[in-house]
Order: structure tokens, then sequence, then C-alpha cells
């Protein structure tokens, strides 16, 4: 090759490799967008204002409900059977 002959180069969008590094942060991006969209147009309702109040009640209803069983055993063992 002589001195006076230069090379010429593509320029840079032309090359494949360089699409596939600008590639992977555009999907990144269009991903992010995407989700925040779903997020906001389908946020949940608020919390209800008294749910506090609703819970302490689910948590007395399922208390109740747990020691329903071990009551009734207790009571079927303290109890005497009939004499025949």
């Amino acid at each position: 090759m002589k001195h006076d002959e230069v090379k010429k180069s593509l320029p840079w969008y032309r090359y494949v490799h360089v699409w596939m590094v600008i590639a992977g942060p555009a999907i990144v991006v269009v991903a992010a967008l995407a989700t925040g969209y779903i997020a906001m147009r389908g946020a949940d309702p608020v919390v209800d204002a008294d749910y506090y109040r609703r819970g302490m009640e689910i948590n007395k209803t399922l208390a109740q409900k747990a020691r329903l069983p071990a009551l009734e055993g207790r009571n079927h063992a303290a109890t005497q059977p009939a004499e025949p």
C-alpha cells in the first residue's frame, strides 16, 4: 500500500456493531416507558380509610375459627361419659 492511497471508511451508521451497541439501551428505555405506562394506567385503587379496623376484624374472625376445633375437643374431653 502506498502512502498516497488512503482507505476510505464507511460512515458510523453503516456498521452493524454500532447498532448492536445502541440497541441494548434503546430496548431498555422502551421497556421502561411501557412499564411506566402500564403502572400508571392500571394503578390499584387507594386502600380503604378504615383498613386497620377491617384487618383487626378479619384477625378476630380467623382466631375464632382457629380455636374452634380445640375448644370442641376440650369440651368433649371434659364431659363425663353417660353411664349405662
